[in-house]
């Protein structure tokens, strides 16, 4: 993210003090997709803020992200019913294919993990999300099926272009 545009997000804030860091931090994640070292800090310096306080907040915030979220980003749902019909061999299986763990994205900025409380599909556990997109009762053999595809269908978009 620009100066500029962090600048253009700090200006909704006039006068802000403590109490504006949790939404100016919502509007910079809003846009850019997380909190770059650069946003925390330009927060800091408006905010009179040391960037280990921000960081402290946001640390503490499940919502907030410190690196760019993958092209194709999956949710593991690990509510109850997920629990039980095994979403902790999803994302074991997951973190194994993709060779990263829950919070992080891959080298090639293909895919990102995330493990959420509850989806809310629980009748279709074990269950994860890509970009909106929800799968249910994955496997390992479900799990491989669909990271290949979006592999093959990311390789023929970017050879179409």
């Amino acid at each position: 993210m620009s100066e500029t545009t962090i600048e253009k997000i700090i200006k909704k804030f006039p006068d802000a003090g403590r109490d504006s860091l949790i939404p100016i931090l919502q509007e910079v994640q809003n846009i850019d997709g997380y909190l770059s070292r650069n946003a925390v800090l330009e927060i800091g310096k408006y905010l009179q803020l040391p960037a280990s306080k921000i960081y402290g907040v946001a640390t503490f915030y499940n919502q907030f992200r410190f690196q760019p979220l993958g092209k194709y980003h999956i949710t593991v749902c690990r509510g109850t019913a997920c629990h039980v019909k095994g979403s902790a061999t999803v994302l074991s299986i997951l973190e194994q294919e993709l060779k990263i763990k829950a919070g992080q994205t891959t080298r090639d900025g293909l895919f990102s993990l995330e493990v959420v409380a509850c989806i809310g599909a629980c009748g279709l556990a074990p269950v994860i999300s890509i970009n909106g997109t929800f799968y249910a009762q994955v496997d390992n053999n479900k799990i491989r099926q669909i990271l290949r595809d979006y592999r093959k269908n990311d390789s023929i978009a970017v050879q179409n272009n």
